[in-house]
């Protein structure tokens, strides 16, 4: 796994302006911050739901607003070519999903490498219609031995949040149930796309 060297958030004068900027913009466009951020210095956060290259964007606006550094995962395609620079001085770690890699251990090999850390990983690992989400975001904070923070986008409310932080147990199946019970109520951009992405198992 491939880390940035340096990222938007390391300059303290960029996220000075950036942090009441984004406040501002997040205040015109309807959007709401729910709670604070975790008074945690290393944590996953799921990015859910994910139906939209918008997310990134109001993820992004979130992040300045809390005065959050975060690394989040995105496809290799992203970090290539004259925007690649760009897109990884925003915080993106390129992944390529065409090979099968150690991507989860890199991950947690990152976490031990560093005092603090927020690694942003979409648990459906694309935007797009699926059935199930991945399980890599779990096994990451298991093997780190750090939280996962439920954060969420909520377009039916225009709310945002890092939500609370849950500790897996290792119980796999059981923890999903709970994690997923989190997100029963959240929509995504497209409501079609949302409601494939929401657990089907999760009890009323």
């Amino acid at each position: 796994m491939h880390l940035p060297k340096k990222t938007i958030f390391d300059s303290k004068i960029a996220n000075f302006f950036l942090h009441y900027l984004a406040r501002f913009v997040l205040f015109i466009m309807g959007w709401r911050i729910e709670g604070k951020s975790p008074d945690v210095k290393k944590f996953v956060l799921i990015a859910a739901p994910h139906t939209s290259n918008w997310d990134y964007f109001f993820t992004l606006l979130m992040a300045f607003a809390l005065k959050l550094n975060i690394y989040a995962m995105g496809k290799k395609e992203l970090c290539e070519g004259r925007l690649g620079k760009i897109v990884m001085w925003l915080g993106i770690i390129p992944i390529d999903r065409s090979k099968s890699s150690n991507t989860v251990d890199s991950a947690i090999e990152a976490f031990h490498q560093n005092e603090k850390m927020i690694m942003v990983i979409p648990p459906s690992g694309t935007r797009g219609r699926v059935k199930r989400w991945k399980s890599g975001f779990y096994y990451v904070a298991l093997g780190a031995g750090v939280p996962i923070s439920l954060g969420y986008l909520d377009y039916s409310t225009k709310t945002g949040s890092t939500g609370p932080l849950f500790t897996p147990t290792g119980n796999y199946e059981a923890d999903m149930i709970d994690i997923k019970k989190h997100y029963k109520n959240f929509q995504g951009k497209y409501p079609d796309m949302t409601l494939h992405y929401l657990p089907v198992e999760v009890p009323a």
